[in-house]
């Protein structure tokens, strides 16, 4: 059973897998930020979330689609955003 879950920031879509512990997927293209740099920091950000919340999410897949690109002024508001996403898979 697929779920899906997203903010202004990101999307997630997630299903269950037999394997015992979480799996992630992050999807950050070229029209967030055309420059690697901006793509990169995303990535991170989505990973060290996910690094933070990965043993209450046993049993799952997950991907993490980002919706619009991370500035310096708001990377807070995405990662409190992500985290509360990530919140309602555990």
């Amino acid at each position: 059973m697929r779920r899906t879950q997203s903010n202004a920031f990101f999307q997630i879509w997630s299903r269950p897998n037999d394997l015992g512990h979480a799996r992630l997927g992050v999807v950050a293209a070229k029209k967030i930020d055309k420059r690697a740099v901006g793509r990169n920091r995303v990535k991170r950000l989505v990973r060290e979330a996910f690094r933070h919340h990965a043993a209450r999410l046993s049993g799952v897949d997950l991907i993490v689609r980002a919706k619009q690109p991370l500035k310096r002024s708001n990377c807070a508001d995405a990662r409190a955003a992500l985290e509360r996403l990530l919140v309602r898979f555990v």
